[in-house]
């Protein structure tokens, strides 16, 4: 089955179970600072940025097995830019 979404917001409210799903699972192991817009950003802006077609599996997928370091570093790394 094939989706069509008219706008990056639609998309992000239907992949939003897995965004939560991930949020929970970092709170629990110590990342209580992440949230579904930070998951969503660092997967936008670095796996996802050259990539066309994904589908709703691979977008879950992908939100579900990145490594939870990796969005924590990119935020660590965001705020650094911010401050300086």
């Amino acid at each position: 089955m094939d989706y069509d979404f008219n706008s990056l917001d639609e998309l992000k409210t239907r992949i939003k179970p897995a965004l939560s799903t991930k949020v929970r699972e970092m709170n629990r192991i110590g990342y209580p600072f992440i949230e579904e817009d930070d998951i969503w950003n660092y997967l936008k802006n670095t796996k996802w940025k050259n990539d066309y077609n994904l589908s709703l599996y691979q977008m879950v997928t992908d939100i579900l097995n990145v490594e939870n370091i990796k969005i924590a570093n990119y935020l660590q790394e965001k705020l650094k830019k911010k401050n300086n």
